[in-house]
């Protein structure tokens, strides 16, 4: 453990309006698991994605096994025996398992000794070999397109590992996964520091830094703030220094002032696009003022049945009324008039448009309105006004303001930019589907209160997500659904956690 295997030293990286990294140095010993925490934007990702050689930085060193080296390319990474997991995985989705992880150092043989051919049958089987070494079972001939998220990631891992990594970067590998994925991942990151690799962990999430890292990087705002020793120090620490401010883990409740009905929905069944029936029947209310919580492990039927309701799925049964009118086969631009605003689950396909700039984004939902557009003709300027008070308002960090292009933001802040322009349309009716995926605890604190205000001011709220500690903090009513079927519905006060977790495991009782 002695030597340094990564040393960053002076690192610093500019982009148009802004500096990612300040003068960091990290030093990583061989055989440890090394956490890199901040806030969204706090340029975690900048300084790893110079590691693994997809930029390279302004000014400093970075030396690997005691040598400097210039790391110009991912593939020099590679050479150097560094791999990467990033945050939105890199796979094609119509080729196989076995063909993304051999992709680019396929192994070729000749048939007849003339023809040369890719081997996949022995490529097939050495990652079966290597997936049952490590405990990251996978099919190489499946296509990733019939994958869901978590074998995905163990895919990108296999594909480090063929390759012979040492240094292994995960770019927020639970940001995407369920409580039970993230501590199946938690066990193979320490199964793989075991066998002799050097993890570094990217991440915000404080609960899993205690857990797996060994030391720990702070950065805040581009800057390095402190490196400390993970055991001896406390998460409130850790995030005060990360936040650069005190960090309240405690929200500010009051109790919920009910209004009338906004939203009913009866009997209400979806079909998915393979005609299985994944929502069942669902019968609940929500009024105005009131937070009310749907809890359930991932897959059960929670994300369709907000489709539903937001327009993007059609019911295959039942009715949705708001505020007194069938809206159940209403086009998504008249229910969004009707009043309701929708955070999905995947910001990057549903919530965003990443090739417009951040001002076109947070106009998207009333661009065709005044004062965007008069006459059929649209006023850039007001898209400008209205960005720069969005920005403001919401904290929303980005290279050149207004002008960003979407897909460079970081994800954190694209959330807070799909938060800030659905909170703003003042809708009765706000559905938030995991709206602090991929957020560090600043942010999550800044929605949750946000989610709280908008309930106070008598806004219904409908709000699905796997954490079960954001539903027992925020939720007045908790509805928990298993197998597309709401099994249980209960004010949020006379129900544990524990009884919750078992409504999500199906038990009835």
């Amino acid at each position: 453990m002695g030597e340094y295997i990564v040393e960053m030293r002076h690192i610093t990286k500019r982009f148009p309006g802004i500096v990612a990294n300040d003068d960091v140095t990290i030093q990583v010993k061989k055989g440890e698991i090394f956490a890199l925490l901040g806030e969204n934007g706090a340029g975690k990702s900048t300084l790893m994605s110079m590691l693994f050689g997809m930029y390279e930085p302004d000014e400093g060193e970075i030396w690997i096994r005691g040598k400097q080296e210039r790391i110009s390319s991912p593939s020099q990474a590679t050479k150097l025996n560094i791999g990467m997991v990033h945050q939105h995985f890199k796979l094609v989705q119509n080729y196989t398992i076995g063909e993304n992880i051999v992709l680019g150092i396929e192994p070729q043989k000749k048939a007849l000794g003339l023809f040369p051919y890719v081997d996949m049958k022995s490529a097939n089987e050495r990652i079966r070999q290597l997936s049952q070494q490590y405990g990251l079972e996978v099919d190489p001939l499946k296509k990733i397109e019939d994958v869901n998220v978590s074998i995905q990631q163990r895919v990108e891992i296999l594909k480090m590992l063929y390759r012979e990594a040492e240094i292994l970067i995960f770019d927020e590998p639970t940001a995407v996964l369920t409580p039970q994925e993230i501590e199946f991942l938690l066990e193979i990151i320490r199964g793989l520091r075991d066998g002799g690799k050097t993890i570094i962990l990217i991440t915000h999430k404080l609960e899993e830094i205690k857990q797996v890292a060994d030391r720990c990087a702070i950065l805040c705002q581009g800057k390095l703030v402190d490196v400390l020793d993970v055991a001896s120090t406390s998460t409130k620490k850790m995030a005060n220094l990360m936040v650069g401010r005190e960090v309240s883990f405690q929200l500010e409740k009051s109790p919920a002032q009910y209004r009338q009905e906004v939203l009913r929905v009866e009997h209400l069944s979806v079909k998915n696009q393979d005609g299985f029936e994944v929502v069942k029947d669902v019968s609940f209310s929500i009024r105005g003022g009131e937070i009310f919580a749907i809890a359930g492990v991932s897959g059960n039927g929670q994300v369709e049945l907000a489709d539903a309701i937001a327009g993007l799925m059609k019911a295959s049964g039942g009715t949705i009324t708001l505020a007194g009118k069938d809206i159940t086969n209403a086009e998504i631009r008249e229910r969004t008039l009707d009043g309701i605003s929708y955070i999905p689950e995947d910001r990057q396909s549903y919530g965003l448009i990443l090739d417009f700039t951040l001002a076109e984004n947070l106009a998207l939902k009333n661009y065709f309105q005044p004062p965007f557009c008069q006459k059929g003709i649209l006023h850039k300027e007001e898209f400008d006004r209205y960005g720069e008070k969005l920005i403001g308002e919401y904290d929303i960090r980005s290279g050149q303001g207004i002008r960003t292009q979407v897909r460079s933001m970081s994800g954190g802040n694209q959330q807070k930019a799909i938060i800030a322009r659905e909170i703003e349309l003042g809708s009765p009716l706000m559905i938030f589907v995991q709206p602090t995926r991929g957020l560090d605890i600043g942010a999550i604190e800044n929605i949750h209160k946000q989610i709280l205000g908008e309930r106070d001011q008598g806004k219904a709220i409908l709000l699905i997500s796997l954490e079960l500690d954001e539903i027992m903090n925020l939720a007045d009513t908790i509805g928990v659904i298993y197998n597309g079927q709401l099994l249980k519905i209960a004010d949020a006060s006379t129900l544990t956690s524990r009884q919750v977790g078992e409504f999500m495991m199906g038990v009835k009782a």
